[in-house]
């Protein structure tokens, strides 16, 4: 299965509105047309959550009309800047939203939504947990990865670490166990991370830059552009492994 993953567009309904000296829409634009050109067409594209700054319904449709025309199946998750009923309402015929599970390409994905509304930090909640416990449960063979939009463990940043998942520890009990457990992605952080779960080290735990705007990165970017916005492509075989590259462009 080929992934590519966006974050963290932070859309607004003025079309030619900027939030951060940047104007979102012609950034995702221009993410879109960069990943189409970079790399090959996905099997799905996740945007892992910030979908709306403003979390204004007009700024859900301008999402809806930039991925009407996006040629393979679309997951969305929710972040802190977002609007769960508007999303829910703009977007969920178009595409598949969290909490979700869904099988692509020989490959198990279980999308988490970690909002909550009024919380900068993420929460995914017992009914979630516990939701995610029977899918966990559910025989099967074929390799998975788990999406969330706030990382589920420390990055290094004491700013971002104190907003992250707050019962990432429940989270990471359950997934430890997991023997099909391929990668954990996550958004947020606005930068490349990358490191291992915990009591897992084979598995990686991947951070995903922005469509808008790097912020202050925690590790080096491995290909030395860490202002530029970005995303990532992953690659999954159905047998086991995955290999990951960060796609970087200069923003408009």
């Amino acid at each position: 299965m080929r992934l590519l993953q966006l974050s963290d567009p932070h859309l607004l309904a003025d079309p030619e509105g900027r939030f951060r000296g940047r104007q979102p829409l012609a950034c995702l634009d221009r993410a879109l047309q960069e990943a189409s050109i970079q790399a090959p067409e996905p099997d799905l594209l996740l945007i892992s959550g910030d979908l709306c700054q403003d979390e204004s319904w007009v700024g859900y449709a301008l999402l809806r009309d930039r991925l009407a025309a996006w040629p393979t199946p679309v997951a969305l998750l929710a972040g802190n800047h977002d609007h769960p009923l508007h999303l829910r309402a703009a977007l969920g015929r178009q595409a598949v939203l969290a909490p979700a599970a869904l099988e692509i390409a020989g490959v198990r994905l279980l999308l988490l939504n970690s909002h909550r509304a009024g919380c900068v930090e993420g929460w995914l909640g017992a009914r979630q947990l516990a939701w995610l416990a029977e899918q966990l449960a559910r025989p099967s063979a074929l390799p998975l990865v788990v999406a969330v939009h706030h990382p589920p463990v420390a990055i290094g940043d004491p700013s971002f670490d104190a907003i992250g998942l707050r019962d990432a520890a429940a989270l990471l009990e359950r997934l430890a166990p997991t023997p099909q457990l391929q990668a954990v992605l996550f958004g947020h952080v606005h930068q490349h991370w990358q490191g291992p779960l915990p009591g897992r080290p084979e598995v990686p735990v991947l951070g995903c830059p922005s469509t808008l705007c790097g912020f202050c990165p925690v590790q080096p970017c491995p290909l030395g552009r860490p202002d530029d916005p970005g995303g990532r492509w992953l690659e999954l075989n159905p047998a086991g492994g995955v290999h990951h590259t960060l796609l970087r462009w200069r923003c408009p």
